[in-house]
């Protein structure tokens, strides 16, 4: 899926995940259509912020083998990528800077991979849940 790179993407990716899960055999308000729909939109909403080129889209990558889901957020920017490792806990006070925790903590993997053929990144992040049939977006 390729989304505009403004504030309308994390949403929209939201929803469409979620949408895309339901039709896979994972319904609304499961644990695992929950928790993929907010880390697509926690990584889109990144991808946005952090990622952003003038004219450039955000694609959204959601696939299935077995029983793994993989979300994939690619955007343009290589000059700005997330470390690798857990990410630092923001004082409470910071207005930003929790989403890539809360992915590392609903996630049983992520990390960041250079974009192939162009420049970029791709952070992605993926959960085991319950059997579903295969399916890529």
């Amino acid at each position: 899926m390729r989304f505009t790179s403004t504030p309308r993407g994390a949403p929209l990716s939201r929803w469409l995940v979620s949408l895309r899960l339901h039709e896979w055999g994972h319904p609304w308000a499961s644990e695992t259509n929950d928790t993929l729909s907010l880390i697509a939109a926690e990584l889109t909403a990144n991808a946005v912020r952090h990622g952003r080129v003038a004219g450039r889209d955000v694609h959204v990558r959601l696939t299935e083998v077995g029983s793994t889901l993989r979300v994939e957020v690619t955007d343009t920017r290589t000059e700005r990528c997330p470390a690798p490792g857990e990410p630092r806990e923001p004082a409470l006070d910071e207005e930003s800077g929790r989403g890539l925790l809360l992915v590392s903590r609903l996630a049983d993997r992520w990390g960041v991979a250079p974009r192939p053929g162009a420049p970029g990144k791709t952070v992605w992040a993926e959960v085991c849940g319950e059997k579903g049939p295969p399916g890529t977006v």
